[in-house]
């Protein structure tokens, strides 16, 4: 018999679904979003559904890739970008950025004394930190634009950012701390620091699967 291609893209994305919903880890949705970032999977659940990373972000997705298989789990990236008109006529400035969540220790404290040393903005928040933070990552025509971390309801962790997770994998979520890293500066050049930083970090500390126990 022969299956309509419609047809077999709904058991496709069936079995997909089953997978965030089998997740019982932040290790597992780790190794989810890796395959996603880099097209094995065509969705991930905070995203636009059968859409894959932004154009601007291709380059990065070895590195992003990486970086969630040994533990630093990433919902938002953008790399930088030089100050250029955009469509509204106004000047654009970018800095490059990474935002994610974190069960090991180990690599926690590896990434928050690496941005020390290297001059990185970051900003570290668990799930009942109620701080207006936040780090601005974009200008639009001199005012900010775009913020990446800040504070994260548990109303949005469930519904927006993590729907339709495995219970295990979201109870880890809601364990996990959300870190933030971002370039000092805005434009290209500034930002080739924060991925030699992730790099260097997740190339020297162990696979997740292990975590490491909770200092807190």
């Amino acid at each position: 018999m022969k299956i309509r291609l419609p047809l077999l893209d709904r058991l496709l994305e069936r079995r997909l679904d089953r997978q965030w919903k089998t997740a019982a880890t932040l290790a597992d949705l780790g190794d989810l979003m890796a395959l996603w970032l880099k097209g094995e999977i065509a969705s991930w659940p905070g995203y636009a559904p059968g859409y894959g990373p932004d154009e601007e972000t291709h380059e990065l997705i070895p590195t992003l890739a990486a970086a969630n298989r040994a533990g630093y789990v990433t919902i938002a990236s953008q790399p930088g970008v030089d100050p250029e008109k955009g469509f509204d006529g106004l000047i654009w400035q970018q800095k490059a950025a990474v935002e994610g969540f974190i069960r090991n220790w180990d690599l926690l404290r590896a990434l928050v004394d690496a941005a020390e040393a290297t001059g990185l903005e970051y900003e570290v928040a668990d799930t009942l930190d109620t701080g207006e933070r936040g780090i601005v990552v974009t200008l639009r025509g001199g005012e900010p634009h775009t913020s990446f971390g800040g504070y994260v309801d548990g109303r949005e962790l469930r519904h927006t950012v993590w729907p339709g997770i495995g219970s295990g994998a979201l109870d880890d979520v809601f364990r996990s701390v959300r870190v933030t890293l971002a370039a000092p500066e805005y434009g290209a050049a500034a930002g080739a620091r924060v991925w030699e930083v992730l790099e260097s970090v997740i190339s020297q500390v162990p696979a997740a699967g292990g975590l490491a126990p909770d200092p807190r």
